[in-house]
């Protein structure tokens, strides 16, 4: 028989870009997602809703390595990262890495470098033509509403500037799905249009994302698809009009009408 972990039988139909099958994890003794299943289909956007403590960073972050689940199966484009809890080698790893770009709510820009530095050196670090990724980087920059500001310091920059560079930095890799975990948390009302103007555009583009977010009218709005997590498990999940607006869960509803008020 045939070693199936990087061509899984069960894949007759063109795969997701993203699909999480049955996943689990826990800390101590605390089950923070219990048999989460989901797909990502390419060119889509899927925010992923809920209240906090339900488990929605903590599969972003099991999705990109940055937590170790305890079991299911994790796969990008049919290829099994993660098959039943175990996990693919740390060569296979660092390729399915290369996939995914990953913008966190606190931006973790290096504050030594600037904003050229911290977009271009991953890239350059992987082995990519220096001029090559610091033309691109420069062009994203341009892209992100940041032309003039590649010489400075993440500190010189307001906090939608700096979340905007987090943007450009995780694109400059070229990957296939981003993800944004609560993307302007750490941002007031102004600068928060700014972020969600630009994920707006990478939507618009039909660039493959996935968000974690509070902001409500803006995930009925772009997304192909909405998620409404709670207590670890996915509660409901459709069509962003359906959900919003006739939602067929009673817990989907009490959610919802906090940001109706």
């Amino acid at each position: 028989m045939p070693d199936n972990r990087n061509n899984p039988a069960e894949n007759t139909a063109a795969p997701s870009i993203l699909e999480i099958r049955r996943l689990q994890k826990a800390f101590d003794s605390t089950s923070v997602l219990k048999d989460i299943s989901l797909s990502v289909e390419r060119g889509n956007v899927i925010s992923i809703i809920g209240p906090s403590g339900s488990g929605k960073s903590t599969l972003l972050r099991c999705a990109s390595f940055l937590e170790t689940a305890d079991g299911g199966d994790i796969l990008y484009d049919g290829q099994y990262a993660v098959k039943d809890g175990v996990y693919a080698s740390k060569a296979e790893l660092n390729r399915f890495r290369t996939r995914f770009g990953l913008v966190f709510q606190n931006f973790q820009l290096f504050p030594h470098y600037s904003v050229l530095k911290n977009v271009s050196e991953a890239p350059i670090l992987h082995g990519e033509n220096r001029d090559e990724v610091r033309n691109r980087a420069m062009e994203l920059l341009k892209k992100m509403g940041l032309e003039g500001k590649e010489n400075a310091y993440p500190y010189q920059l307001s906090g939608g500037q700096q979340q905007r560079v987090a943007i450009a930095r995780a694109l400059c890799m070229r990957p296939e799905v981003m993800y944004f975990d609560e993307p302007t948390s750490a941002l007031d009302p102004e600068l928060t249009g700014e972020v969600l103007k630009v994920i707006r555009q990478l939507a618009d583009e039909k660039m493959t994302m996935v968000v974690v977010t509070h902001e409500m009218p803006f995930a009925k709005a772009v997304s192909n698809r909405v998620i409404f997590m709670d207590g670890g498990v996915i509660v409901e999940q459709g069509d962003p009009i359906a959900v919003f607006e006739n939602p067929q869960e009673e817990r989907t509803r009490q959610f919802l009408r906090v940001f109706e008020r």
